[in-house]
Formats: structure tokens, C-alpha cells, sequence
């Protein structure tokens, strides 16, 4: 029963000792270049499936504007960033809007249980910025590096091409930092009615820079002016009954009608730093920021006008990455950011080919005309630098070619130390406060939906899975716990009497929960009491 299984070794059969960690610089410093573990996993993964996406595969898309307000709660915008995209008001920003489903082919049903995608390509006076997110504002995983593992155990059996659910908990069971994302995805919020009655988020954590080289932490949200619908189980089955296609035809007949989508863009902000003083990472991208802390301040508005004229050339080919990013705007030490920023342009070089930033649907607008000394490769059409200066394809020259463009007044130097290593973030260790409250701030009808979908997919689940899921679930909040293993035939007192995780931290039934804008703080049954003594926030 306890025989030694084989161990974990990369394609050269180097033994992996660590397969849960980016190679970071401290424990929340960024991630290096030399990552070769992280690097020869995920630029596999990029390559599984051709000539579909690995994932994001069903998607339906539009082109429209974004038009900033000039202001961030009340401020000019220059306070925080020097992006003309997000500071100067009268101007629409061309866009194109991706929306999609996640684990399901490009056939597969629009009515899945599933986060979706919400990418957006603006393209901006100084360049293309992509922002890609999804329509909850976390996510499953905190670290890069086991995304292929996630995505594996989401997807089809490799032997059976079915998605088992024993798969799925198998995987969280291991991740209780999962727990938050499966809890909204599994309620109601994991099947949005339409995408024009969805949110979205770019999930990670940016950073925003303005002319005095100062940053600021910052997370992009969309709010749609359309208002907020779910799906419960049985009503997305009922409409998948006799269309598979619904979010596409409702997006595509709105805008032909001429009610054109409109969303509210929106940011959190926060000073760039530590910031110890919360309970959570601000760089943990399965923690919300609470919206009591950190409101969600007006930047400007979204809107869809324009369906593509070609689906294939235009939505299909369409291509995002969370590195093309515009002067002002910056990347945070996230590691799900830094391992998406080098996963999402080489699985587009390798899906499209090498020029793909060619395609007029990727191309940056005219006033921002890609000007590069790159040559050849597959599918080339056209050479940068037209005229005389087509035979200088380097830099420096004296001849002629391109030089170096200014630089800004005041940069933005982030200062970094630390021992290079492999790091589990030691302030992000408590998956369950947020799970647990989330469970708690449902309606009714929304716990009861999130409890039968989880409840009945464990009853196909072997015991060990079940057993650990209940326990998981119980230390998120008792009821949560306790509610699914009667829904599923779980001994809930066989599932409480299992040991905490191997190097996870035990999670307490009675520790303090965070603190509400009333002064109080949850009790462990969900309740509120009266505000913790100094003593015990020393502890904390």
C-alpha cells in the first residue's frame, strides 16, 4: 500500500524535486529567465493541440470602443498611470473582444459549467495592450508552474476522452487554494446566461506606473451595464436542449439589433509593496481584494458595436497575450502573470506561426505601426521598414534603420532581493476564509444550486476523493461541509477525522475571520462577534 511510486523527472530524465514552485527570487520576487523546469513543461503544453487552442477553444467575438473618463475615483488618472489610453478622454480606443469557454472543444456547448474567457485587444495610439482575464475574478491556482497539471485534470480522460469528475477533485483535493474558484464555479456564477450579462476581470495583479516613476498594485475589472444573470443546472440544460449556441447567437443579435453591449471599466488600486497588514497576498490570484477596502473605482466604459465579418479570420485567429502591455501599465511579481506572459505569446507563434502580429485583426492601429528589425519566418507578407532603410535590419547604424525610442522623464526601478529558490508563499496558506465567506454570502438559491452541483458529482467520486473534499469543504465553512456530504452519502465524521494535508497549515474551526466595514469579524459558524482583542491580533 505505501510502495514507493515513481518519481517525477523532466523529458531529459532530470529528477523534478519541486514540481509545485516557479524559481523566484525571494518569496514573492520575480520569476527568472533560467526557469528551465517551468520552461520545457509549458512550452509543451502550448503545443498539444493544434490547430484549435488548448484551451479558450469555443469563442465568439466582437469589435467595438473603449472611451477612458480621464479620472480614477475622482482623480485624474495621471495620479496613478501615464497610459494615454487610460488618461485622455474624447478618443475611442479600437478594440476586439474575445469571449469563450475554457475547457470544452470549439464545438462544445456554450451552456458548460466553466469560467469564461474575456479577452480584450485595445489598440491604443502607443501600441496594442491585451488584457487577458475571465468573468470571475480569481483563479484555481496560484503558481504557473502546475497549470498544465490543472488544465490535464480538467480536461478528457486520455484513455476514456471523458471529463470525469474524480479527475477534477482529485486535482483539488491536493490544491485546497482551488477551493475559492470551485465554489463560485460550481454555483450559479459558473454559468453566466450570456456573455453580454457577464463580469469581467483580468484576475492577476498589474501594476500601474505614472510619469514620476511611481507604481501602484492595481486589478482591472468590467462591470456590464446590461446587469449581472446565471444560469442554475437545470435551466442551462434545459437551453441546451435546443441550442449550443445561444451566448453567440444572443451577442451576435444584440449588436446587429443595435443594442450594442456596454460594460463599465473599473480598478482596484493599492500602493505597491508588502502590505502585511492584510491576511492575504495581494499577489495571490485566488484571493479577492475586499471591495470595502479597496473600491472598485471608475476608469471609463466598453462598448461592442460591430460583429467580425469573418469568424475564422478575425475571432479564430485573434491573438492575446498577458505580455503587450503599453507604457504605463506594468507587470507585479504575480507568478500566474509572469508564467501566462511567456505561455500565451508562444502558444500563439506556435498556433498562428511566427507572424501572426501580421494579421490585421493583431496589428496594431495605424498611428502605431509596428516598426521592428524581426525578418522572415512562415506566413511573412511584408517587411518593416519600407524605402531605403528595408536594407538595415539591425541596431545601431549609421546608415539608417531605427533608433531607440526616448526615455520616459522618471522609470519605474523596482528593487529585488532575495535567495533564488522555490517558494510556497507562506501568507497565502489560508484557502479557506475566502471560500467559506463566499459560501456565506450566496442567496439561498444560489447555496443550494453550488451544493447540489458539488454534492453530485462526488457521489461519482472514489472514497478517498469524497472524503477529502468533504474535509476541505468543512474547514471553509461547517455548513458547506456538512450540506454536500448528506447530498452525496459521505460519513462526514470519517471525512473530519482525516489529517491536514502534508505541508499545508491545519485550518482552526473557531480562527479569527476577517474583519467586516461594521467593526465585527466572522465567527467560525459564519456569524459575527464582537472586534478582536489586540492579543489576538498581535497573534494573527
Amino acid at each position: 500500500m505505501n510502495e514507493q511510486r515513481p518519481f517525477l523527472t523532466t523529458r531529459q530524465g532530470h529528477a523534478v524535486r519541486d514540481n509545485q514552485s516557479l524559481r523566484s527570487v525571494g518569496e514573492r520576487g520575480p520569476a527568472t529567465l533560467e526557469n528551465y523546469q517551468f520552461i520545457e513543461k509549458i512550452t509543451h503544453f502550448d503545443r498539444e493541440r493544434i490547430p484549435e487552442r488548448v484551451v479558450h477553444a469555443r469563442g465568439t467575438g466582437a469589435h467595438g470602443y473603449f472611451e477612458a473618463y480621464g479620472t480614477i475615483g475622482g482623480e485624474p488618472a495621471g495620479k496613478y498611470t501615464r497610459a494615454r489610453v487610460l488618461n485622455e478622454t474624447g478618443v475611442q480606443t479600437p478594440v476586439f473582444v474575445r469571449f469563450s469557454t475554457v475547457i470544452g472543444a470549439r464545438e462544445s456547448p456554450e451552456t458548460a459549467r466553466d469560467p469564461r474567457g474575456f479577452a480584450i485587444k485595445f489598440k491604443t495610439v502607443d501600441g496594442n495592450w491585451d488584457l487577458v482575464g475571465n468573468n470571475l475574478k480569481v483563479f484555481f491556482i496560484r503558481d504557473a508552474i502546475k497549470f498544465p497539471d490543472m488544465i490535464h485534470a480538467f480536461k478528457p480522460d486520455p484513455v476514456t476522452n471523458q471529463q470525469e469528475p474524480w479527475r477534477f477533485y482529485d486535482f483539488i483535493c491536493g490544491h485546497p487554494e482551488a477551493l475559492h474558484m470551485v465554489t463560485w464555479v460550481k454555483s450559479p456564477w459558473g454559468i453566466p446566461a450570456t456573455y453580454r450579462e457577464m463580469e469581467g476581470s483580468g484576475v492577476n495583479t498589474y501594476k500601474l506606473v505614472n510619469d514620476q516613476g511611481v507604481a501602484h498594485l492595481v486589478k482591472f475589472h468590467f462591470q456590464p451595464r446590461q446587469g449581472v444573470r446565471n444560469l442554475t443546472a437545470s435551466q442551462a440544460a434545459e437551453i441546451q436542449a435546443h441550442d449550443t449556441s445561444h451566448a453567440t447567437r444572443d451577442l451576435y443579435g444584440a449588436i446587429e439589433r443595435g443594442e450594442f453591449p456596454e460594460w463599465e471599466f473599473c480598478v482596484q488600486i493599492m500602493s505597491d509593496g508588502e502590505h502585511p497588514e492584510l491576511d492575504f497576498d495581494p499577489l495571490d490570484d485566488t484571493k479577492r481584494w475586499p471591495e470595502d477596502q479597496f473600491p472598485l473605482l471608475p476608469v471609463g466604459r466598453l462598448v461592442l458595436n460591430k460583429n467580425p465579418d469573418n469568424v475564422f479570420a478575425e475571432t479564430e485567429q485573434s491573438a492575446f497575450g498577458t505580455g503587450v502591455l503599453v507604457d504605463g501599465i506594468d507587470f507585479s511579481d504575480d507568478k500566474m502573470l509572469q508564467g501566462r506572459t511567456l505561455s500565451y505569446s508562444d502558444t500563439q507563434r506556435y498556433r498562428v506561426g511566427p507572424n501572426y502580429l501580421q494579421l490585421p485583426i493583431n496589428q496594431p492601429q495605424e498611428a502605431a505601426a509596428a516598426r521592428t528589425n524581426q525578418r522572415d519566418g512562415q506566413m511573412t507578407y511584408y517587411v518593416d521598414g519600407r524605402g531605403e532603410d528595408k536594407h538595415i535590419n539591425y541596431e545601431p547604424s549609421l546608415m539608417g534603420g531605427y533608433d531607440e525610442a526616448p526615455k520616459p522623464d522618471k522609470e519605474y526601478h523596482q528593487y529585488v532581493e532575495g535567495h533564488l529558490g522555490r517558494y510556497q508563499n507562506t501568507r497565502t496558506m489560508d484557502d479557506y476564509g475566502q471560500a467559506g465567506a463566499r459560501y456565506r454570502s450566496f442567496e439561498d438559491w444560489e447555496r443550494d444550486d453550488l451544493v447540489g452541483n458539488v454534492g453530485g458529482d462526488l457521489k461519482q467520486c472514489p472514497e478517498p476523493i469524497q472524503l477529502r473534499m468533504v474535509w476541505h469543504l468543512w474547514h471553509c465553512d461547517e455548513d458547506y461541509g456538512r450540506r454536500v456530504a448528506e447530498v452525496a452519502g459521505i460519513d462526514l465524521d470519517k471525512a473530519r477525522a482525516l489529517a491536514p494535508l502534508p505541508g499545508k497549515p491545519a485550518p482552526h474551526q473557531n480562527r479569527p475571520g476577517p474583519t467586516y466595514s461594521n467593526g465585527k469579524r466572522e465567527n467560525g459558524d459564519g456569524g459575527q462577534r464582537e472586534p478582536a482583542t489586540s492579543e489576538e491580533i498581535a497573534a494573527k
